[in-house]
């Protein structure tokens, strides 16, 4: 019988991060895909929001992930009555220029490189990838759950199980720890995956998301606060158009939503003018996809107050129910969990205690996660099913600016500022790690330059057009600011440390400041035409840099060690 020290079930996104880290702690880590390939199961793309970015695994914010696009903003289209042409439009949350689009709000991403990305790098840090494997049952000892059984027959043991292997996995429910979830809950996905020519779409969508919300009467979208309205995601030379729905309504009705789905599809797409007359003739379909996931399972508090872990096994992102409500994406979720659950995996091993009263700590982190709470429990989507039920357009536009408009940091400032003050205390360095991740990140964008999954690598420069100068100066900055916020450390955590009690404040100050906010933003907006030259040099800086300007400092230690 094989023997590890960890077993992790799926290579989605927050595998790899707890098999990395397990592996960099010494333990004998072994990873579990059911597919062939890392990723097949999760084909579809999404935005992956900064802060999973700037808080999640330091291999990640540090590395040379697959992204597809940065984006800046979020357009909504509030669609009223299509036939009349009466179109609100909501576009609040916007980085205005110079600061975009080298700086964003999140990026775009494929999942398939993305997670075949940090299975290479779990992989690298000495963990064992095992694919075209299924775990059909888990193998139980005393009372604990002692390894897992595969669909080949193999027993592997394991001194500690993580069930990575998503929403729509059953392991946690086989073993009793968490119930399945209700169909109204769970949301499926109908994307359809069209190429375009990447200067087309440059120019056509930039660097935002469109999103459209409407009255259900006009049959262009899922029933408002039932799942999605229509989302439209740009990557570098293809496009998304995603809509998707629960799979029971809250009055009990099962949709046939195939029939659904092409009824909106062909209404939306043949009578809203943006996507008739602008994209439509740039577009050619690829692929049709399909896709479940868990919605709203933060919001029913009986789910939400499951267990994540019991003697022997912890439980990881949708696994765990964390997807997030407002944002419908599980990926910083994913990262964070998965991180907690190796933090605490090390310590129950080096404890030589994997009991479920020593494991209770990873639920007692999660419930502590500022972020992660935030995210499964905000209303902001679900509410818009009250704006439908009044047929009123004020508070429609309200929820859907508080969603995914400037409104949202109404309901994240506090916990936006409790993780940066927690990340500062743990590091007061890690200032300068997101400046080089942001500019690094626009650089490998350009030049498609990844670490394995299909990236071209370092891209052909011609040296004696680097721009010496700047690079000296921003080079020097950085390193001026290391040295500073280095020996400034012990003030550094003083002042997170008196600062965090005022976090619960955040919120509030945040929506008394929203209509000067709004106000700047727009002014903002307004005069970009003459930001835009200042744009232009940053762009021209970072494209004309030696990337080395942009990577950590021990990265490039490495590289010369190499």
């Amino acid at each position: 019988m094989q023997e590890y020290d960890v077993v992790i079930v799926g290579a989605g996104f927050g595998g790899p991060v707890a098999a990395k880290k397990c592996a960099d702690a010494g333990l004998r880590t072994l990873m579990i895909e059911r597919s062939e390939k890392v990723g097949e199961k999760v084909i579809s793309g999404l935005t992956i929001p900064f802060y999973g970015f700037l808080f999640g695994p330091a291999f990640i914010r540090d590395g040379n992930p697959p992204i597809e696009r940065p984006v800046d903003g979020i357009i909504n289209y509030i669609i009223t009555d299509i036939d009349a042409g009466e179109i609100h439009i909501e576009d609040s949350l916007r980085i205005p220029k110079p600061l975009s689009p080298v700086i964003g709000f999140g990026y775009n991403a494929y999942c398939q490189p993305f997670c075949q990305w940090e299975a290479e790098k779990a992989v690298e840090a000495g963990a064992e990838l095992r694919t075209s494997t299924t775990v059909v049952d888990v193998l139980r000892e005393d009372g604990r759950i002692a390894g897992v059984r595969t669909d080949k027959g193999e027993e592997i043991r394991a001194r500690i199980v993580l069930d990575a292997e998503g929403s729509q996995g059953l392991l946690a429910v086989k073993t009793g720890v968490r119930e399945k979830y209700p169909p109204e809950v769970i949301s499926l996905a109908d994307i359809y995956d069209y190429e375009i020519d990447k200067d087309e779409l440059d120019e056509l969508m930039g660097h935002t998301l469109r999103f459209c919300w409407g009255w259900d009467e006009q049959r262009l979208a899922p029933p408002l606060g039932q799942g999605n309205g229509l989302m439209v995601w740009p990557y570098r030379n293809s496009i998304h158009f995603m809509q998707d729905q629960c799979l029971r309504l809250k009055d009990g009705e099962v949709p046939n939503l195939r029939k659904l789905f092409e009824e909106y599809h062909e209404n939306i797409t043949t009578r809203l003018p943006w996507w008739k007359e602008e994209v439509a003739p740039r577009i050619k379909l690829r692929a049709r996809i399909w896709e479940g996931f868990e919605i709203f399972v933060g919001l029913d508090r009986e789910l939400r107050e499951m267990p994540n872990h019991t003697d022997g096994m912890i439980l990881i992102g949708d696994a765990a129910g964390l997807e997030s409500t407002e944002l419908c994406d599980g990926v910083p979720a994913a990262w964070f969990s998965a991180d907690i659950a190796a933090d605490v995996a090390i310590e129950a091993l080096r404890a030589g205690d994997t009991s479920r009263e020593f494991l209770s700590r990873y639920d007692e982190r999660i419930r502590n996660h500022p972020i992660l709470q935030w995210s499964i429990t905000a209303t902001n989507r679900y509410n818009l099913r009250f704006a439908q039920e009044h047929h009123d357009l004020e508070e429609l536009k309200k929820y859907v600016h508080d969603g995914w408009g400037l409104g949202g940091f109404a309901s994240m400032g506090t916990p936006l500022a409790e993780t940066i003050l927690q990340s500062l205390k743990e590091d007061p360095t890690i200032i300068t790690s997101w400046i080089r991740m942001y500019f690094r990140y626009y650089f490998n964008w350009v030049y498609e330059r990844f670490d394995y999954s299909g990236g071209k690598g370092e891209p052909q420069r011609d040296a004696a057009s680097e721009p010496r100068i700047a690079q000296s100066i921003f080079r020097g900055a950085l390193k001026a600011c290391d040295a500073a916020l280095g020996l400034l450390s012990p003030v550094t955590r003083a002042a997170a440390d008196l600062l965090m009690p005022l976090c619960r404040f955040a919120n509030p100050v945040m929506k008394a400041s929203l209509p000067l906010l709004e106000a700047l933003m727009r002014g903002m907006v307004k005069i970009e035409p003459v930001m835009s030259p200042v744009s232009v040099r940053i762009i021209d800086f970072v494209r004309r840099a030696d990337p080395e300007v942009f990577d950590q400092p021990n990265d490039n230690a490495q590289r010369a060690r190499g």
